[in-house]
Formats: structure tokens, C-alpha cells, sequence
């Protein structure tokens, strides 16, 4: 059984839901997995923290707004009256879930609650049309198999067992509805799996079945090979391999969630990247299968920090490097990007969320300097820092653009550069230049 995964510009409106349904027409058995609606979740963000601030008249308006919304999408969705009845009870349902909010105290498990009801009605509202068209068709509950540990980890064993024994409850159907994104935890309460989780649940449940292939479904037609919204004449790159698409889904390629692919490789089913809008589009395949120093894309993230940190000493003392690393550790703030010296260390993270704690025990054994503003920029492609010539264009390309870090070879895949955000539009369109339009035009 395949797994396919629909984001939310693919269930956005009813038109793009009975896409859907005909996509999958063609892959039953499968497994569909669901995110909510576009722009539903943002609004649930927003709901959660007024309620969180104490704003709950203004966390009842937007849930007035929200809920008004859903009925034309209904209305235009399911065509018989009592379907169309049906329909709206189901919003009817959840936004009255949502108004008992304000009865009540808050707090993070609330929010994880209210965050979790974007794709509960979705996948609801996607199997009442399917019924109304005779579908033999399943709703099962990712609440119900879908768990995380004390660390926010999927439990592997469990959902596959779990997963298997709802399977065989319901056998014999065509089309398996479920929810991406949201699971439990250890102790029961609804939990999710992070912004863009539905990606990691449909790999997980490619994962826990065997699957043949995952897709991704998504509003455009594979992972190209630069940011189509930055740089003109971008094309998508037609097979990359797990550790490629991995690079590429750290480092800024918004099509894929990072943690997507590790479920799949580790069970060696290719994921390929699909167009909702576009179906016979080939899309993107990943998979073992790679073109060895072939250079497959680029990507940037932004929102980096880097931190320089300048021994207190004249030399680096044997286990300062140790301390540093278990400063980072010690507030889970993974690193980017990381040089040394001889007295020195600069590296990158991108999330500040204990910035103030980890400056505060640096500077027992450092003196630190914190710029920010910057973007890390990926050149990726299988072993491209073992080929020659490769470091001689980057640096060509970018001989007008100042370079405040370079780092290869922590991976064979991937070159990475640091720059500040400003340059960064100018430094993807003259790699575009240098590393795909020149070798188009030497063929």
C-alpha cells in the first residue's frame, strides 16, 4: 500500500479536494495522509495565543471568523443537502470545541489540542465527500497509533503495531484517510509533530507499512534545483538521493520537511515529490540511487546567528572545544555551521530561543561575539566537495559578495556558505549562473 501525503494548498478549497479524490483513484490501495486546510493552522496559532494572553474575546472573534469560512467550502464540496448537513456539523462540532476554551484554564497542552483540530476537520470533511461518492473508504485516527516519546521522538515499534491492528480491523477497503502532524505523547495528551509534520507522518506510515513509494503531494512540481521565488529559470531536479534531499530539506528547500526522509531511507522506500496542480508532472524521485559529483541544487535558510567565540587563552586548551559543545547540549540548540582556529571558534544556529542562556556560560570561558542577520547558503550534490574546481566557481560567483564562513567536507554533499541576508538574493542568482546556466550553455 502506497502512501500519499496532500498539503494544506492541496485540500485549500473544495476544487483542489476532489483533485484529490481523482489522484488517488488510480493508487488504491493507499494510504491518504492529510494536512489542514491552507492558512488554518496560522489562524489556530493565533486563537491559541489570545487565549494564552488572556484575550478571550478576541480569540472568540477569530474563531467566528474561521468557522465562517468553512461553510461555503462545505457548501461547494458536498452536493446532496444531507451530506452538506453533515458537513457542517462536523464545523459545527469542532468550533464549539474550541469556544469551551474560554471556560477554561490554558496552557500548553490546550494549545497542542487546538492546534490539532485543523487536521481533524480536514481529513473529516474529505472522507464525507468520498462516501458521498461511493468510495469504499476508511477514516482511521493518527491519534490512535501515532505516538511520540519523552524526547518528542516517534515511537517506531509502536505505531507499527498499533497502525497494523486498526489496519485489520477495516480490511479490505480501498482508501485509508488519516491526519498528519498530530500524534500523542507518552502520556496521552495530543501532541504534534512540528510545523510541516505531516511530512514526517507520512513517512513514518510509509515506514510502518512497507509502503512501495510515498508521495508528497505538494504546489509544485518537485524540489528544484534553486528557489524558484528568487531566481529565474529554475527546474525541478528529477532524482536525488536520501543524503541529498536531506541537505537540501535542512538547508531551506521549503518542499520537504528535514525529518521527513529519515523514515524512509532507513526502510529504503523512495519518496517522490508531486504537484497537486499539475499530476503529470514527472516530479522528484529520492531515493538510494545517486549521480555521484554531479551538482544537484541549492538552497539557503535564513535567520541565522553565528557566535564567534575567542578562547580566553592564547591557545585552544585541550577540552575547550568539549565545553563548548556540551554548553549547546546542554540547551538542545543544534549548530549549523562550525570553523575553527588556533584561538577560535566560530559556528551558526538558527534558533535563538536560549541565546541569552548559553552567551551566559560562554563567557566563563570565552569572550563572544554574536553577529546576526545572515543566511547560510547550500551548494548540494552527492560528493561534490571531493571534485576539483568546485570551490574556484563559488568563489568566482561570489567574488563581490562578502563570505563570513565556508564550510566542506562534515559532508561529502554539501559546500556551505555564510553571508549576510542582504546579499543573499544576488549570491543565489550568481550561482545559478555559475553552477547550471554555464555548464547548459558548454553542452
Amino acid at each position: 500500500m502506497n502512501v500519499l501525503k496532500f498539503g494544506g494548498t492541496s485540500v485549500g478549497s473544495a476544487t483542489r479536494m476532489r483533485d484529490v479524490a481523482r489522484i488517488v483513484e488510480s493508487h488504491s490501495p493507499v494510504m491518504i495522509v492529510l494536512s489542514a486546510v491552507s492558512g488554518t493552522t496560522n489562524k489556530l496559532v493565533d486563537i491559541a495565543y489570545h487565549y494564552n494572553e488572556g484575550k478571550k474575546e478576541k480569540a472568540l472573534a477569530l474563531i467566528d471568523e474561521l468557522e465562517q469560512s468553512y461553510f461555503p467550502f462545505v457548501e461547494d464540496l458536498l452536493q446532496t443537502e444531507s451530506a452538506q448537513q453533515e458537513g457542517k456539523n462536523i464545523i459545527a462540532t469542532h468550533f464549539a470545541h474550541l469556544r469551551d476554551y474560554a471556560r477554561n484554564g490554558f496552557g500548553i497542552k490546550q494549545y497542542r489540542e487546538i492546534l490539532a483540530q485543523g487536521e481533524l476537520i480536514s481529513t473529516q470533511l474529505f472522507y464525507r465527500y468520498m462516501v458521498e461518492q461511493n468510495k469504499n473508504v476508511v477514516l482511521i485516527n493518527a491519534l490512535d497509533f501515532m505516538r511520540v516519546d519523552e524526547d518528542g521522538e516517534p515511537e517506531m515499534h509502536f505505531i507499527q503495531e498499533a497502525l497494523h491492528a486498526i489496519l485489520a480491523q477495516v480490511p479490505g477497503k480501498q482508501f485509508y484517510i488519516t491526519q498528519g502532524f498530530i500524534c500523542r505523547n507518552p502520556v496521552g495528551e495530543i501532541e504534534n509533530l512540528k510545523r510541516g509534520g505531516s511530512d514526517y507522518s507520512a513517512s513514518l506510515i510509509g515506514a510502518a507499512l512497507g509502503s512501495e513509494e510515498i508521495q508528497i503531494w505538494t504546489d509544485i512540481d518537485g524540489m528544484h534545483n534553486n528557489d524558484p521565488r528568487i531566481v529565474q529559470g529554475t527546474y525541478p531536479v528529477r532524482n536525488l538521493s536520501f543524503d541529498e534531499a536531506a541537505e537540501l530539506a535542512y538547508f531551506g528547500a521549503k518542499i520537504l520537511h528535514p525529518s521527513s526522509v529519515n523514515p524512509a531511507r532507513k526502510a529504503g522506500i523512495p519518496v517522490r515529490l508531486k504537484n497537486t496542480m499539475q499530476p503529470e508532472a514527472e516530479g522528484t524521485l529520492i531515493s538510494e540511487q545517486s549521480e555521484r559529483g554531479t551538482i544537484k541544487a541549492i538552497a539557503a535558510k535564513d535567520g541565522i546567528t553565528a557566535i564567534r567565540i575567542v578562547s580566553n587563552r592564547m591557545l585552544l586548551a585541550f577540552g575547550f572545544l568539549r565545553n563548548v559543545f556540551e554548553i549547546f547540549e546542554r540547551y538542545k540548540t543544534p549548530i549549523d555551521m562550525i570553523t575553527t582556529s588556533e584561538v577560535a571558534v566560530s559556528l551558526t544556529i538558527d534558533n535563538e530561543g536560549q541565546l541569552e542562556n548559553i552567551l551566559k556560560e560562554l563567557s566563563v570561558i570565552a569572550d563572544v561575539e554574536v553577529d546576526r542577520d545572515l543566511s547560510i547558503i547550500s551548494v548540494v550534490g552527492d560528493h561534490i566537495s571531493e571534485g576539483p574546481g568546485l570551490a574556484g566557481k563559488i568563489f568566482g560567483a561570489l567574488r563581490s559578495i562578502s563570505m563570513r564562513m565556508v564550510s566542506g567536507g562534515g559532508s561529502p554533499n554539501n559546500v556551505s556558505l555564510l553571508l549576510p541576508t542582504k546579499h543573499k538574493n544576488e549570491a543565489l542568482r550568481q550561482l545559478n549562473v555559475e553552477l547550471f546556466q554555464s555548464v547548459s550553455q558548454q553542452c
